[in-house]
């Protein structure tokens, strides 16, 4: 950390990673008419890569599998008006690439629990 008041390096990824978070959500709630993304979905998380050229956009997506895939395309053809609109809202000097990937920490959480279980039942 430097001295005379200067926030740590990581603070500006981590405050824009969370605006991206803020209106990459609003977007999905409701100004994007694809069908494909009519299923619940939830932004979870954001992790900016490669000093800020690469948005990778954690979602949590309910329905069944054939719906998720659906949604995944729907998220990925519209990662391009996504991108021009943070842009524009947020006023960033370049177009990051914006990568939708699905949260699997839920269900890889849930699959840690099971195995646990299985070991403490084969213990007693």
């Amino acid at each position: 950390m430097r001295s005379g008041g200067h926030h740590p390096i990581g603070y500006r990824a981590e405050r824009i990673g969370e605006e991206i978070r803020n209106e990459v959500s609003l977007m999905l709630a409701g100004e994007l008419k694809d069908p494909r993304l009519a299923v619940p979905l939830i932004v979870t998380e954001v992790r900016l890569a490669a000093g800020m050229r690469t948005v990778r956009v954690f979602v949590r997506l309910e329905g069944d599998t054939a719906e998720r895939a659906e949604a995944l395309k729907g998220l990925k053809a519209a990662s391009g008006y996504i991108r021009h609109e943070l842009v524009e809202r947020l006023r960033l000097r370049r177009a990051p690439e914006v990568l939708f990937l699905v949260d699997q920490s839920e269900e890889y959480g849930q699959h840690i629990e099971e195995l646990l279980r299985k070991t403490h039942h084969s213990e007693s």
